[in-house]
């Protein structure tokens, strides 16, 4: 890091100090440059007085005395920008250089302005960033189209999150945590429309100061906001055959008040899928075929208000509402080889799921005379709900065997309240060193009813199934500390090393009249967090860096939760109160180098993972129903030891085509603990890969044409697999009025009308099958409208609450019964 707080004059002997000021914007997308470095000198001068790197807005300040000097302006991949002289006075010691544009492979020039294409992908000290508003491909989707095209990031199609195959990720909206995320991840991601999003952050490997929850790591998903003067804002929305979107963002910005406003809305028409089951135990065989059609709909909006009281000083306050559901409704047809324990039946399912919640949050920040030193208090309150209401209804089953399917209906109805407070400070330590330290608490008050009613032998009325009905109520409290150093060496090379600490406490109040055998239960455990992150500049372009880090991956309620969830009666799932938090400590090298526009990135890690926690599926006999069913249970099942390489890179070999690729490999070896073992159906070290590639035409006339395709391999489990899936995309986008309304076609798997989805399980005494038709294709229109200037400027960088920490692996806080 470099840093400074010297006043160094060239001469006169003044004592007044002045400043120099600006703000440094990259030519090619129009965005203020981080983490670029300033450096100034005497005017003619080679030996460099002092320096700073800009902040996240772009902006710098260098304080000094008047006189006349140099001011040179360097950035990984771009060649040096210098303006000599800059003449500062005693009358007017102050200089503000206003935008400062850099351009790759542009000669040092005192004014230079590109205009082109903006990168889609960026490589940054400590984090990948895909800029989604450059994809012409993702208008009129969601945020779960956009993250299957983001290096290292996989989704499959229920929604779930991966990263490098890692489905421990957490989550954040512009760098804070949503409680509508905790409680249904991929649900909410396909009601956020992709127009509504900037871009998405991607840290693989997290340092001390970030929560130590999520052993994959963190995706960051910023929505459309920009530091401006005056009034702006755009209006976007698409048509298609599989879904709709709309979306408004306004932002407003006057001397030291700013305001920025979005709301989006998505839905999607009815969709139809197809399932194939066959399920062997033993002797018994049982089939089933089925269809379910799915509606989605989700609304999504926020506020967000700042002011800066003054130099020093400033507050901000954001408040977030998402609202949305879905209803399925299905036919299914069962077919078993023997009528013991197993009837023949049809029957007809429905659910009707809702979602909804608000994120309010505000903060304060004081900065200090030192530069950079900084000391900040943040507060959130997340409150989440979730409802669903689901029937059951039997019908063609055997006189002798109907008290084994009575008709049932139910409701499963969730809430999530998180109250979060965090202080942070920042110490820059001389010029190469700096200091970051912190606290917070995280207290999460989580409650799931659920009421089930059936019919006895399929007539008269519906009553209580008290068995099946319960009431739960699970508390979870973390406290953690953390300090973090940061240090710039000779030799190009910086280094970074942190501890966090963080205490877990859990509680659990399980209560159902019928199984008294279920207890309250308590759990704690202390958990030490160390990270280390070494980076070298080979040369202005290339750059080696090694990092380490501890992550903990913490149960949420749907694995904990003890009770067996009978919505679907022939895949019922329970939870495990006795589970242990999983701990991951990885390795990785990675190297990154530029060549004019283009950069390149290729990485090695290992990860092992203790107390690994799956999902054991087995066919049992329901004492409730009487019949074989299919039960899955949580578990620590045991240790994994993955070796992965990922290489992502953005060429131009001719100046009008943008090639971008993104292939992630690794192992999965799972050594089975002794109570799993028999499980375990497979050993060895399996192979699994996700891949991303696009190419994109940058033509005259504001025309641009792109098509994508993704891969994904089948992801092992220790009983078998989960399904393999590849997508096709294309898309055409024109600008109208440049600049102010844009007009695109879209179309996803056009040769394919359905995604076929294979997955396998094999335990102990049972196999089983499964094939899935998914609906995929689809085609679509898409328009933006901007409207307003949009004049770029320096910003004070909020700071706000940041949980990381929340399992997110099963894609849900709270049972989902759909």
């Amino acid at each position: 890091m470099i840093t400074a707080k010297a006043q160094m004059g060239a001469g006169g002997g003044s004592t007044i100090t002045g400043r120099i000021s600006g703000t440094v914007i990259d030519s090619l997308s129009g965005k203020p440059l981080d983490y670029a470095t300033v450096s100034i000198f005497r005017s003619g001068g080679k030996v460099p007085l002092n320096g700073v790197l800009t902040d996240s807005k772009g902006g710098f300040k260098l304080d000094i005395k008047p006189g006349n000097y140099k001011i040179a302006v360097s950035y990984i991949g771009y060649p040096t920008k210098v303006i000599d002289p800059v003449l500062t006075t005693g009358s007017k010691p102050d200089k503000n250089l206003g935008n400062i544009v850099v351009s790759p492979g542009a000669k040092a020039l005192k004014e230079v302005v590109v205009t082109g294409q903006a990168p889609i992908i960026e490589n940054k000290i400590d984090k990948i960033v895909f800029n989604a508003e450059k994809d012409l491909t993702s208008s009129g989707g969601n945020a779960t189209d956009i993250l299957r095209k983001v290096p290292l990031v996989s989704v499959d199609l229920d929604g779930n999150v991966s990263l490098r195959g890692d489905q421990n990720v957490r989550v954040l909206i512009n760098g804070k945590p949503s409680g509508a995320l905790s409680t249904s991840l991929a649900d909410v991601l396909r009601t956020i429309p992709a127009d509504q999003i900037k871009s998405i952050e991607v840290i693989t490997s997290p340092s001390a100061k970030y929560d130590a929850e999520g052993s994959g790591g963190i995706i960051n998903i910023i929505t459309k906001s920009r530091d401006v003067s005056g009034l702006n804002g755009s209006v976007s929305g698409g048509v298609g055959t599989r879904q709709n979107n709309g979306n408004v963002n306004v932002n407003y910005k006057h001397n030291r008040f700013s305001l920025a406003a979005n709301v989006g809305t998505n839905f999607a028409w009815p969709q139809t899928s197809l399932v194939d089951f066959n399920s062997t135990a033993g002797t018994l065989v049982r089939a089933q075929n089925s269809t379910s059609k799915t509606k989605r709909y989700g609304t999504i909006g926020s506020v967000t208000a700042g002011y800066d009281v003054n130099e020093f000083n400033s507050i901000t306050s954001s408040f977030r509402l998402n609202g949305g559901g879905m209803n399925i409704h299905g036919q299914s047809m069962a077919t078993n080889s023997s009528f013991t324990n197993s009837p023949n039946y049809n029957s007809t399912n429905y659910s009707k799921g809702s979602f909804g919640g608000f994120d309010w949050n505000a903060g304060y920040t004081h900065k200090f005379k030192l530069k950079d030193e900084e000391l900040s208090f943040a507060g959130q309150w997340s409150h989440s709900k979730i409802n669903t209401d689901y029937s059951t209804l039997y019908s063609n089953v055997a006189a002798a065997y109907i008290s084994q399917t009575p008709n049932q209906m139910g409701s499963n109805d969730g809430k999530n309240d998180e109250y979060t407070l965090q202080a942070d400070y920042t110490l820059p330590i001389g010029k190469n060193i700096k200091l970051e330290a912190g606290g917070k608490s995280i207290f999460r008050r989580l409650n799931s009813t659920s009421e089930v009613d059936r019919q006895i032998l399929n007539q008269g009325p519906f009553l209580p199934n008290d068995t099946a009905s319960y009431l739960y109520d699970y508390n979870q409290d973390v406290y953690a500390g953390y300090t973090v150093l940061s240090f710039t060496l000779p030799k190009s090379y910086t280094l970074q090393v942190g501890g966090r600490v963080e205490n877990t406490q859990i509680t659990g109040d399980p209560n159902n009249a019928t199984q008294p055998s279920l207890q309250p239960f308590k759990n704690s455990y202390t958990t030490f967090v160390p990270s280390f992150i070494l980076s070298k500049a080979l040369t202005p372009t290339q750059t080696l860096k090694l990092t380490y880090n501890k992550r903990i991956q913490r149960p949420s309620l749907t694995f904990l939760n003890p009770f067996i969830n009978k919505a679907n009666p022939d895949n019922q799932t329970e939870g495990n109160p006795t589970l242990s938090p999983e701990i991951t400590q990885s390795v990785e090298l990675g190297y990154t180098t530029f060549i004019k526009s283009s950069v390149v990135n290729f990485s090695v890690y290992y990860k092992h993972t203790n107390d690994l926690i799956e999902g054991i599926a087995s066919s049992i006999l329901d004492p409730d129903l009487g019949r074989i069913v299919t039960r899955t249970d949580y578990q620590n099942i045991g240790t994994n030891n993955s070796w992965g390489t990922s290489f992502f890179g953005s060429v131009n070999p001719i100046k009008i085509l943008t090639l971008r690729g993104n292939i992630n490999a690794y192992t999965y070896n799972p050594q089975a603990n002794a109570a799993q073992s028999a499980q375990q159906t497979g050993s060895g070290v399996y192979y699994n890969y996700n891949a991303f590639l696009s190419a994109s035409l940058a033509l005259k006339g504001g025309l641009a044409i792109e098509g994508f395709g993704v891969f994904n391999s089948p992801r092992r489990t220790i009983q078998g697999t989960n399904p393999a899936f590849n997508l096709f995309g294309f898309g055409v986008k024109k600008d109208i009025i440049a600049k102010k309304f844009t007009l695109g076609l879209n179309a996803l798997s056009p040769f394919q009308k359905y995604l076929i989805l294979d997955s396998k399980i094999n335990g102990n005494g049972f196999n089983q099958s499964q094939k899935i038709s998914y609906p995929i294709r689809s085609f679509g229109i898409s328009f933006t409208y901007n409207f307003g200037k949009i004049t770029y400027g320096a910003q004070n960088q909020k700071k706000g609450v940041n949980n990381d920490d929340l399992k997110q692996g099963d894609q849900g806080g709270m049972p989902n019964n759909n």
